[in-house]
């Protein structure tokens, strides 16, 4: 017969601590609240948060995004650099609903974990939070979920979802795309999120005492860990003033396979190469794994982490606006009639 103990189990003794939880959502409410625009009723605290399409838009069309921030979490927590993991997740999305003309509205966010840390989920959702403000969406819910037993302890997931609109009249699908075109490339910040399972080998073959002390002018961790560049607001400036044809979010699969998703069939994108420079932590990359060109430009950013493909008449304004806005612009190519089955060539 099983005998009961005398003593009460209680969730906190199972492994859940819902004062910790609490503690966690008063620390997030003054951060999200620094993300709140036109459009938000109601936010962080209640079962479901409300959002209001701005009345500004005639016809709106929703366009989501969701994302998560990859093995670039295993050095997050090797290094214990937590602080800006959190913009590389709202950057992965709401680069994304850009893609599409529309403009980021709002984002949640989904923070799993084993044993609920509050300081270390408060420094992530710190960068959720100025991931938002950079973009220049509302912070508006979210989820923490502490689940003892999933995760190793120190250890967490994140995932992210962005919501954008964007008038029907106005989603770029990339139909009107055009021989003779020019590809404007918009620089990176580093590896982004994207291709970190190379980046930890090559980090392993070097092994600690062949490491660069710094790269570009960082140390090499911070280099490393250089969160994705954000190109919501400067995009969004040169979409008002020009005729944007394209834009392109280069994520895994790098240039090679991003650029033809928002090309039509008949078309390519031919890449002159140096037309960019490589940084430091590139080129240490590249040597370090051994690989070849073709290999780098399919496997990272290589450098550039958004293309602009608009008109030839109207590319040296384009770029003037978005360097004017802070960006590093170059052009990297132009539009051409696709040759069998090669849609993009970099030579």
């Amino acid at each position: 017969m099983c005998s009961v103990p005398n003593s009460p189990l209680s969730y906190k003794d199972a492994g859940v601590d819902i004062d910790a939880g609490d503690a966690l959502v008063e620390r997030i409410k003054p951060l999200a609240g620094r993300t709140l625009r036109e459009g938000v009723l109601a936010g962080i605290g209640g079962f479901g948060a409300l959002f209001e399409v701005p009345k500004r838009y005639r016809e709106p069309v929703l366009v989501s995004g969701t994302d998560g921030v990859g093995t670039k979490l295993r050095l997050a927590f090797e290094w214990n650099m937590h602080d800006s993991v959190g913009i590389d997740l709202v950057a992965m999305s709401v680069n994304d609903v850009l893609v599409q003309g529309a403009e980021p509205l709002f984002f949640l966010d989904y923070f799993a974990c084993g044993k609920l840390d509050v300081d270390t989920a408060a420094a992530v959702v710190g960068g959720i939070a100025r991931g938002c403000e950079q973009a220049g969406c509302a912070l508006i819910g979210g989820e923490t979920a502490e689940m003892p037993g999933m995760y190793p302890p120190g250890e967490y997931d994140l995932a992210g979802f962005a919501v954008g609109a964007v008038e029907k009249s106005a989603i770029l699908t990339g139909q009107h795309v055009r021989a003779g075109d020019v590809v404007l490339g918009l620089a990176s910040s580093g590896v982004h999120s994207n291709g970190f399972s190379l980046v930890r080998k090559c980090i392993e073959r070097a092994s600690s005492a062949q490491l660069p002390a710094t790269l570009d002018g960082l140390p090499f961790r911070q280099a490393v860990m250089a969160p994705t560049r954000i190109y919501v607001k400067p995009v969004l400036a040169a979409l008002q003033r020009h005729a944007i044809k394209a834009l392109a979010h280069i994520t895994g699969g790098g240039l090679l396979d991003n650029i033809p998703r928002v090309l039509p069939a008949t078309l390519a994108a031919h890449l002159d190469k140096g037309s960019w420079p490589q940084s430091e932590l590139f080129a240490w990359l590249q040597q370090t794994a051994g690989i070849g060109d073709a290999e780098m430009n399919r496997t990272f950013n290589h450098g550039i982490g958004m293309v602009v493909v608009v008109s030839a008449h109207d590319a040296s304004a384009c770029a003037q606006t978005l360097r004017a806005a802070g960006e590093q612009v170059f052009e990297i190519g132009r539009i051409a009639p696709r040759e069998a089955a090669t849609a993009v060539r970099i030579q």
